[in-house]
C-alpha cells in the first residue's frame, strides 16, 4: 500500500468514527487481493457499524466522502458499504452505499464477501471472519452463474456500450474471473484474469490493450479501432459466457 493511499485510508477512518458508530472497517476487492494499482483500481470497503444509520449521520457520511473527494485526488476511487451489524449474514439486503460520488443502496455480494475471508484486511475492529458469516462454494457459484446470466449476457446484446473501455475491461475480466470461481472455487486477480483470458482464446490485441490500462501506458485508439475492439470484446465475451453457463469453460 502507497504512503498516499495509508494516509487516505487513515484519514477515513478517522472520520469515520466521529460520523458513526463504527463497529469494524475492511478492504475487499483488488486492495485486499493484493493486485491494487494506485489511481487505477477502486479502494473497495465495508464499514460495519453497530446501528442503523441516522438521518444526521447520513449526512456526516455524505459531507466527509465529499470532503476527500475534493482534498485527495485517490478519494474518487473509494467506495464503502455501510452494514449494520445485525444484518450482516444477508447478502440479499441493500446498505447505504457511497459510490461514484453518490449515496445509493447496494448489496455486499457473495464475491464480495469472499474476498473479505480471503484477503482478511483489517483497518480497524474484528476481522471478518468473527463478524461475517463465511460464503459456501455453491453459494459462490449461485451468485456468479446468476450475475452472468442476468446482467452480463444481456449486456452483451447492446453495441454501444462496448465501445467504452470500462465496458471491454470488466467485461472480459469478469467473464475470465468467473469461469475460474465456476471451474474449482477459487477468486484471482484481475492481472491473474488476464493470463486466463490468453488461455481462453480471447482477442490478443484486446488483451494488451486492457494489460496497458490497467499496468502500463495505453494508447489512445481512433474511431475504427475502437469499433474493431467493441465487435470483437463483446463477441468473445458472449461466446464465453454462453460456454461457461454450459459448463464448457476451458480454462485449465
Amino acid at each position: 500500500m502507497s504512503d498516499a493511499v495509508h494516509a487516505l485510508l487513515n484519514r477515513f477512518l478517522g472520520g469515520l468514527r466521529e460520523a458513526v458508530p463504527l463497529t469494524a472497517l475492511w478492504a475487499h476487492g483488488s486492495l485486499a487481493l493484493g493486485d491494487f494499482q494506485p489511481g487505477r483500481s477502486d479502494l473497495d470497503m465495508i464499514a460495519v457499524v453497530a446501528a442503523p444509520v441516522t438521518g444526521p449521520q447520513r449526512t456526516a457520511l455524505g459531507a466527509l466522502h465529499a470532503r476527500l473527494d475534493a482534498e485527495e485526488p485517490l478519494a474518487a476511487k473509494l467506495h464503502c458499504s455501510y452494514v449494520v451489524v445485525e444484518a450482516i449474514g444477508d447478502p440479499a439486503v441493500s446498505h447505504l452505499t457511497w459510490a461514484h460520488r453518490e449515496l445509493t443502496a447496494r448489496p455486499v455480494t457473495e464475491v464480495s464477501r469472499r474476498e473479505l475471508h480471503t484477503g482478511d484486511h483489517t483497518l480497524f475492529g474484528p476481522p471478518p471472519r468473527a463478524l461475517l458469516p463465511e460464503v459456501s462454494d455453491a453459494e459462490l457459484a449461485a451468485f456468479v452463474r446468476t450475475d452472468l446470466r442476468t446482467f452480463w449476457l444481456p449486456a452483451t446484446a447492446m453495441p454501444v456500450r462496448w465501445l467504452q473501455d470500462v465496458w471491454v475491461d470488466l467485461g472480459l475480466l469478469t467473464v475470465a474471473r468467473a469461469t475460474v470461481t465456476l471451474d474449482d472455487g477459487r477468486l484471482i486477480t484481475k492481472g491473474e484474469a488476464l493470463d486466463v483470458l490468453a488461455r481462453l482464446g480471447a482477442p490478443p490485441a484486446v488483451v494488451a490493450d486492457i494489460r496497458a490500462r490497467r499496468y502500463g501506458r495505453p494508447l489512445p485508439l481512433p474511431a475504427h479501432r475502437r469499433l474493431r475492439r467493441a465487435q470483437a470484446a463483446r463477441a468473445f465475451a458472449r461466446a464465453r459466457i454462453k460456454a461457461t453457463l454450459t459448463g464448457a469453460s476451458g480454462a485449465s
